[in-house]
């Protein structure tokens, strides 16, 4: 392999430095997601009393020394498993519900099937994510976390249904029936959560597309 003239032993030197760093980095991020995976699974099994920084590490096969290295302690562990989530979450609302060339009603449509889809890809994610939300140690750190999401797709979902009343000249209370679709989605995930023995159910698509049809009869009818 012929030489560059203009890359000097120092250059090469560095080149060589700044791989071994990349590598580093990624392996770092490899162990930061192993450590995430193992808390949410023990949550969904065992709820938040079976996390301890121990258990983690000896569900991964690692020494508790490297879960403390990463994440301190316990609280920082959650609030990086939290925000996993909700990076996980906008990701799928991107995906369905911001896709191109959707029309405003098939973007209400997939705003309900995001919900519904990411928790049948997903149970064990949506099961950790109910139960910090449900435990009084971690609701403050979730609220904290998850809130400002949760009211920006609420914002968005209304925004589309401003929009869809007002290209066909209907009286809608938006406000009620934006908060009551998601009034349904958090309850199908809590209810989905304590009763994961069931089979999962249409309810959440069913119900949200006939109070999407009471509200705009033509532009859902054919949904």
């Amino acid at each position: 392999m012929t030489q560059d003239p203009d890359r000097t032993e120092d250059d090469a030197g560095r080149l060589t430095k700044a791989g071994r760093a990349d590598r580093r980095h990624l392996r770092g991020q490899a162990s930061l997601q192993r450590i995430i995976d193992a808390t949410i699974a023990v949550i969904a099994e065992e709820g938040l009393p079976g996390v301890t920084m121990q258990r983690i590490a000896r569900r991964i096969g690692s020494s508790n020394a490297l879960v403390v290295f990463h994440f301190g302690n316990k609280e920082q562990l959650f609030r990086a498993v939290i925000e996993f989530l909700n990076d996980q979450f906008a990701r799928h609302w991107e995906t369905h519900v911001r896709a191109p060339g959707l029309t405003t009603p098939e973007r209400l449509v997939a705003a309900i099937d995001c919900a519904r889809s990411f928790s049948r890809l997903h149970p064990d994610w949506v099961a950790a994510w109910v139960i910090f939300a449900s435990d009084r140690q971690t609701m403050l750190l979730d609220h904290s976390i998850s809130l400002p999401s949760d009211r920006a797709y609420l914002d968005e979902v209304r925004a589309l249904l401003a929009e869809v009343a007002a290209a066909g000249g209907h009286v809608v209370d938006i406000d009620s029936l934006a908060e009551g679709l998601n009034y349904l989605v958090q309850g199908a995930w809590y209810w989905d959560t304590v009763n994961f023995d069931r089979q999962p159910s249409d309810a959440l698509r069913k119900t949200g597309l006939a109070l999407l049809r009471q509200a705009f009869p033509q532009e859902f009818a054919g949904f």
